[in-house]
């Protein structure tokens, strides 16, 4: 019985992440960085470590857009009708994917900008 609810456990946050990137653009504007960043890992060859940076920044990336999603969501089933705290607590946690976001970016452009560097010199 334990690991029935276990394996419906599992199955349940698998349709969510389906469920999120089927529903939400800005999910699969992440999916999509996150494929270039690989093929861009695979072809730069980064090192182990920067692969555990980049790995750690798309779960925070994609684990914060589906907290987004799930909250806006519940705002608006608790409240369906303007209010300015609903729109308060979906634009603060929109933002809070933002602030991930960004950081992620920086830090992918400190990995990837010296390695294009290093190309583009070797090419020249």
């Amino acid at each position: 019985m334990k690991n029935k609810k276990l394996i419906n456990s599992f199955k349940y946050a698998f349709k969510g992440i389906g469920s999120a990137f089927l529903t939400e653009r800005n999910m699969k504007i992440h999916v999509t960085m996150m494929v270039l960043v690989i093929i861009c890992g695979i072809i730069f060859k980064i090192s182990i470590f920067e692969w555990f940076v980049c790995i750690a920044c798309f779960a925070i990336v994609i684990g914060g857009e589906m907290f987004n999603t799930a909250i806006e969501q519940v705002v608006d089933i608790a409240m369906p009708e303007k209010d300015p705290r609903a729109k308060l607590s979906k634009d603060v946690a929109a933002g809070g994917v933002l602030v991930f976001a960004i950081a992620s970016a920086i830090i992918g452009l400190i990995i990837f900008v010296p390695k294009f560097i290093d190309l583009v010199g070797g090419i020249l």
